[in-house]
């Protein structure tokens, strides 16, 4: 969702699309502290994108300090090849300066390289900055602030969700936001308003009243209504056959514009689905939003749930914080902890 890399994709995906910035109307964030305080000194690695929005428009400002690395790789195998340097100068924190798409690519690139991931620490600059904002980090968050934080044990964990495809035991991208089909098409529309210039909530609510008023509108063999043809098995459950108007994912606890698509805020792997062709889609809103359960009539043609994993064979496409992938054979799961440091 943010400004990504060029060509900072791994194999298999596909064009850079929406890139919304997202709010969460001032909803404080949980902190949780390690037991003890990260030791000094304290070595840093700073991954940063210099193609963000604000890197672009203010400059990544970046002084020289014994105790930070510093680069800005601009494609994949040279974020693999930097990665590579910092686990073997043994870096304790980790800080991704860039927004949601470069946090993809990085943690992409970082389960490749390290073992076990150092702490993290993300500085918001990209046009999308939903985990951040998820996790209570302000806008002048900087690298000196961020070291400030580990060295104090303060730290909020979150668990990304990792894709795989077929049997591969290692995952093909690892984000926190992924939807399946009319959020691709819904994805598309954002990008069209930030080519306009909107950001923040009014990208969100101009993409949302857009893609609205496609469904209301069309007619039955409207892609918007026709939906998306999935194979689905839950942990546990048996596979099934659905067609599906819309499919999301996530591990953000909380959600763009104080929105509650999963219900409560919790931790772990959430899911939406709704039906195709949605019925009583104008009822159906308001629960979705709020994280209500609506009449029984309305709650038929959603349903929310916490998997540990599911597989998908889906013939279209995936986007996981803003990148357009290919589909197919693919387990979405819930990945291991990751500290990030937080005020």
């Amino acid at each position: 969702m943010a400004t990504r890399f060029e060509r900072f994709s791994p194999a298999g995906a596909g064009t850079a699309l929406a890139r919304r910035t997202q709010g969460f109307g001032g909803l404080p964030a949980p902190r949780v502290r390690t037991p003890a305080r990260v030791a000094a000194p304290l070595l840093a690695g700073v991954i940063a994108n210099g193609r963000s929005h604000r890197n672009r428009k203010h400059g990544m400002r970046l002084d020289h300090w014994p105790d930070v690395l510093y680069d800005a790789p601009e494609t994949f195998a040279a974020l693999e090849a930097t990665l590579r340097d910092y686990a073997a100068r043994r870096v304790g924190l980790l800080v991704v300066n860039g927004g949601d798409g470069t946090l993809r690519d990085v943690l992409t690139a970082a389960g490749r390289v390290f073992d076990t991931l150092p702490a993290m620490a993300i500085i918001p600059s990209g046009k999308t900055n939903a985990l951040a904002l998820d996790l209570g980090i302000p806008d002048d968050w900087s690298v000196r602030d961020a070291i400030a934080a580990a060295r104090a044990g303060r730290f909020v964990r979150r668990a990304p969700i990792e894709v795989l495809r077929g049997d591969a035991d290692r995952p093909d991208a690892r984000g926190f936001l992924l939807g399946m089909g009319n959020f691709v098409r819904a994805t598309e529309l954002a990008q069209t308003t930030h080519r306009a210039g909107a950001f923040d909530g009014i990208a969100v609510a101009l993409s949302l009243g857009w893609s609205i008023a496609q469904t209301l509108f069309a007619g039955p063999a409207n892609p918007w209504c026709r939906g998306t043809a999935f194979h689905m098995q839950a942990e546990g459950d048996a596979a099934v056959q659905r067609r599906l108007y819309l499919l999301l994912a996530s591990t953000l606890e909380r959600m763009p514009l104080g929105l509650k698509p999963f219900g409560t805020p919790r931790a772990g792997l959430k899911l939406l689905t709704v039906d195709a062709p949605p019925r009583h889609l104008i009822r159906m809103l308001a629960p979705i939003l709020t994280g209500t359960a609506g009449s029984p009539a309305v709650a038929a043609g959603f349903a929310r749930s916490d998997p540990r994993s599911v597989r998908l064979q889906c013939d279209e496409g995936f986007i996981l914080d803003g990148e357009l992938y290919d589909g197919g054979d693919l387990t979405i799961r819930t990945g291991e902890p990751i500290a990030f440091a937080a005020p």
